[in-house]
């Protein structure tokens, strides 16, 4: 019995790495890795077209018909149709804007032809007063006649004036009119694609203070923006040709890039959080993102290559000081605060542990960059400690996995 319980005593030392006197847990491990860290922000957007044309009507009317796609003269324009600078979009019912085109036609030629009848008059008064002239010279007329030739022929000059501003009047008239007429066919202004079709044939549009719209159009989708929402605290750290790389649902797997372009000031708060815009401009030649997916981006704030890299959980713990080596308890507790750059690992030895004093670098807030420090690759330090299981095939599967993590 005496030698079952020795037996007992040494497996259990051998297991805790500590001696079977001291009822300690055992510590959990992780190496010391090498490889490249990058310091990252995190924000989600949505894609949107670099530049878009809200495609209003400027007269009244019903949608009679749509145009044809110039890429496919069978079908009617629609959502997804590639259009050019002039092709026709819609057709607005154009008949009571033809109606008051040929009534503007008429009016302007009468307004000629009224001109033409004062310039007669005048022509009529301008003899009559030049005649009036001669026979007041000779005493003929009477004052009371040669009064009357002159207002007659002032009277037939300032008629022949309202005349020729009764033309301009029509002419403008008959421009109005012709541009009205014009406005019923609903043109496509850039080249572009439908991304919104927004009427249906036989809709009635009307136009008031704000001209209703019909079709949405994106310029270019060969290049687009994402509109990302940057929490307050980390909007310091982006700037202006920034890498960002994001992920949509609609490609999972599958990482695309981008770069910023704007960090726009108009702040945005919900629920007390506030946010910034940050646009990102994209290369997309095959058109494969479309407009409004969502998307999950990082920001590229700084990496690091091939440097050493221990868990920030190793910096995090800190040992009890029964757990201390003798020699080392000392130094730590007569240790001054470490300094933001500087932090402590532990390595254990023979059921206690050492400290290593490192010089820190950047984190990415699992792992954190090693400058300076008695470190070496693959080497364990302490980030965690608890009671040993009994054996290797009983550890909990619920237990959190700690990169090259042991027991000792």
């Amino acid at each position: 019995m005496a030698a079952l319980l020795a037996a007992f005593g040494a497996v259990a030392w051998l297991r805790s790495g500590r001696a079977p006197a001291d009822d300690a847990t055992a510590f959990h491990l992780a190496s010391v890795a090498r490889g490249d860290l990058q310091v990252t922000v995190g924000a989600t957007g949505t894609i949107e077209p670099e530049e878009v044309v809200d495609i209003g009507a400027q007269v009244v009317g019903m949608i009679r018909e749509f145009g044809r796609d110039p890429h496919d003269p069978d079908r009617p324009i629609d959502y997804g149709s590639h259009v050019e600078v002039g092709s026709v979009l819609a057709q607005i019912d154009d008949t009571l804007y033809r109606a008051q085109l040929d009534q503007a036609r008429a009016n302007a030629q009468r307004a000629r032809s009224d001109l033409l009848e004062l310039q007669a008059k005048l022509r009529k008064a301008d003899r009559a007063w030049v005649r009036g002239q001669e026979l007041r010279r000779t005493g003929v007329m009477s004052e009371a006649d040669y009064d009357t030739a002159l207002a007659d022929y002032d009277t037939a000059r300032s008629a022949l004036a309202v005349g020729e501003a009764s033309i301009a009047q029509a002419n403008a008239a008959l421009q109005q009119a012709e541009i009205n007429l014009g406005y019923t066919t609903i043109r496509s202004p850039v080249k572009g694609v439908i991304v919104d079709r927004r009427v249906n044939i036989g809709q009635t549009v009307v136009s008031s203070l704000n001209a209703p719209s019909l079709f949405l159009i994106a310029k270019d989708l060969t290049r687009v923006q994402i509109w990302a929402s940057v929490n307050e605290a980390d909007i310091g750290r982006i700037q202006p040709a920034q890498t960002v790389r994001f992920t949509v649902d609609a490609f999972p797997g599958e990482t695309f890039v981008g770069t910023v372009s704007q960090v726009r000031l108009n702040a945005t708060m919900t629920q007390n959080v506030v946010t910034y815009t940050v646009v990102v401009t994209v290369d997309n030649p095959d058109g494969r993102l479309l407009p409004y997916l969502t998307t999950t981006l990082k920001f590229e704030i700084d990496r690091r290559t091939d440097v050493l890299l221990v868990p920030n959980a190793a910096l995090r713990w800190r040992p009890s000081d029964t757990q201390i080596a003798p020699d080392a308890r000392k130094a730590a507790a007569d240790g001054a605060p470490l300094a933001p750059d500087r932090g402590r690992v532990w390595i254990a030895e023979n059921g206690l542990v050492h400290p290593v004093a490192v010089a820190l670098g950047l984190s990415d807030g699992l792992t954190t960059e090693v400058t300076e420090g008695d470190l070496h690759e693959g080497e364990p330090v302490v980030v965690g400690e608890g009671a040993p299981a009994e054996s290797e095939g009983e550890a909990s599967p619920f237990a959190p996995k700690l990169f090259g993590g042991t027991h000792r």
